[in-house]
């Protein structure tokens, strides 16, 4: 099991975003079957196969193991990853294309540039996996609180004329055998209120 797959294809998008087929999602971040799920769902067995097919066809759960149960050959399933992002690819004809923007202030180059990155790490990644070789990346995460708007413009444009000077310093391109990267900064407000944190069904089935 992978720790993160991005999921390109329309279809396959389209059947995690189903609520039921996320919830199997979920409940197969461990190894299960049809009827073990069905339980925990609370529908039929034959109802949670058609569901654990769809997913399967389309990659999102694969087979662990099969084992006799009586006369009856139960099929052991997983979830392909412990977590899914969706693609801008998977909206192909309407994905932002960060080239109509270019306008270093706009929250909407900041999302074409993000959705590009997406893109771009889930298609590596995939390749990085299949080859089981590791994908050299590396990232940023952190908050500033600025004491003006001002302050906070001075910041940008200092950040920005350093990274220039670095990718000044070390991009040749003329090395041979030299290696592109994409190089992407942001900034934005933190926002004042979190979304509400994940809360599994399944401790209040215990609670109770």
């Amino acid at each position: 099991m992978q720790d993160v797959v991005v999921i390109e294809d329309a279809a396959a998008a389209a059947a995690s975003l189903d609520p039921l087929r996320a919830r199997l999602l979920r409940e197969l971040a461990a190894p299960s079957s049809a009827a073990g799920l069905a339980a925990k769902v609370g529908l039929p067995r034959q109802k949670v196969n058609y569901h654990l097919r769809a997913l399967e066809e389309h990659g999102l759960v694969e087979l662990v193991e099969e084992r006799r149960k009586g006369n009856v050959m139960e099929r052991v399933l997983q979830a392909t990853a412990a977590s899914y992002v969706i693609s801008p690819a998977a909206l192909a004809a309407v994905q932002p294309d960060p080239a109509q923007f270019r306008d270093r202030f706009s929250a909407y180059w900041l999302l074409a540039l993000a959705s590009r990155m997406v893109r771009e790490v889930g298609r590596l990644l995939s390749g990085a996996v299949a080859a089981e070789q590791q994908l050299a990346t590396f990232a940023v995460d952190g908050e500033i609180t600025f004491a003006s708007a001002a302050s906070r413009a001075a910041f940008a444009a200092e950040l920005g004329a350093e990274v220039a000077r670095l990718a000044a310093k070390y991009h040749d391109p003329a090395a041979t055998g030299g290696r592109k990267h994409r190089l992407v900064v942001a900034l934005h407000p933190t926002p004042k209120e979190d979304p509400q944190p994940f809360e599994d069904p399944r401790s209040k089935e215990v609670q109770r």
